[in-house]
């Protein structure tokens, strides 16, 4: 068959899905629905961010469906891919990703999708296999510690000496310094294990220190 005919045929039959099709549509979509629930389980078990978008989370449920809509669509004739083509073309997505994990969740529910619609579903369990593997390794091990960004003002330069030393041996790095008139702002990332806050007594007991203020810090902030 030429590529003319190809063409020809997928004109003359893009009005109809026969008995068949119905069953194979209605498949699909509940196994795009189920992966998008799974994909929408495993993100929320997985989550290590600072506040659980169940926005987001709901939407890869619904991206799942939708590609697979759009995957059903495409397969039946060359008139709807290419009108799906014109119409997705036009889109822009300005959403920002801000924790670059997230592009994972997206291209899975994404690709499972595709591959759910084109009726790939041994592919789909598979790769969401894998996924769920990979996470469980990389983020089921419990963590021994925690990165913490301390803050503290204090007065003169002897006391900024005297404040680095009391962290001791603990693994710390020096963020910032920030000189506001006689007052100085010390941002310092500061590693602890199992919650051993004792250099936060040491340096709220130095002289001229007016304040420390601990933040957890995870790696899920940018700016």
């Amino acid at each position: 068959m030429s590529a003319r005919d190809f063409i020809k045929n997928s004109i003359l039959n893009s009005d109809a899905y026969s008995t068949t099709d119905v069953g194979n549509i209605i498949i699909s979509m509940v196994i795009a629905l189920v992966l998008g629930l799974l994909i929408y389980m495993v993100y929320r078990h997985f989550y290590a961010g600072v506040i659980f978008s169940k926005s987001f989370a709901v939407t890869l449920v619904g991206m799942c469906l939708l590609t697979c809509m759009v995957t059903l669509a495409i397969s039946t004739n060359i008139v709807i891919s290419l009108g799906m083509v014109g119409a997705l073309s036009i889109v822009r997505f300005r959403t920002a990703i801000k924790d670059p994990l997230d592009l994972l969740y997206l291209f899975w529910a994404i690709t499972g999708g595709i591959t759910a619609g084109a009726g790939m579903y041994i592919l789909t369990l598979s790769a969401s296999l894998i996924i769920i593997i990979m996470l469980a390794c990389f983020y089921a091990r419990p963590s021994k510690g925690q990165v913490y960004v301390a803050v503290i003002h204090y007065e003169g330069t002897d006391a900024g000496d005297d404040v680095l030393r009391a962290f001791g041996k603990m693994k710390h790095v020096v963020k910032s310094r920030t000189l506001r008139g006689d007052i100085t702002e010390l941002a310092v990332e500061v590693y602890c294990k199992d919650d051993n806050f004792l250099f936060e007594e040491k340096i709220r007991s130095i002289d001229k220190v007016k304040d420390i203020t601990l933040i957890q810090y995870n790696g899920e902030y940018n700016g």
